[in-house]
């Protein structure tokens, strides 16, 4: 016999599954991520990835030929750092709509949100089926 609460579980189970989706769509989005930054003097053309990791390296003038070995270093470590900056930008972008309002996104990066504490021990739910969960159906307790 259905009980009354069975349309609540299912919209409940129904929420849970959408933001499953919602998070696997955000981390999909987070993957693609890609960031390209060219020095002014075009001697240099960094990409990175999502977590700032180098994936491609151009010299798409000769001008980087001219340079002295210190400039050059130089260049590439501030042309790749705009492009890690640049791709930390996109990633927040796509993370801050889903944090809770008040967490900066770099805060939880560099450990100073704990991320757990975001996430409520107990589910949310309408106290009519957390009373069922609990009691069970007219005060007869549930298995689990």
């Amino acid at each position: 016999m259905p009980s009354p609460y069975d349309q609540q579980i299912e919209d409940l189970l129904a929420q849970y599954a959408r933001q499953r989706e919602e998070a696997a769509e955000t981390r999909r989005r987070i993957a693609a991520t890609t960031a390209t930054a060219t020095d002014p003097r075009q001697a240099v053309k960094a990409t990175v990835g999502a977590q700032g990791e180098l994936t491609a390296l151009e010299f798409p003038t000769g001008a980087y030929r001219r340079m002295a070995p210190k400039e050059l270093a130089d260049l590439l470590l501030a042309t790749v750092g705009q492009a890690r900056a640049q791709a930390l930008e996109a990633v927040s972008a796509v993370v801050t709509a889903e944090l809770p309002p008040g967490v900066v996104l770099g805060d939880l990066l560099q450990g100073r949100v704990d991320p757990a504490a975001l996430i409520p021990e107990e589910p949310a739910m309408p106290e009519a089926v957390r009373a069922y969960v609990d009691h069970g159906f007219d005060g007869v307790p549930s298995r689990g």
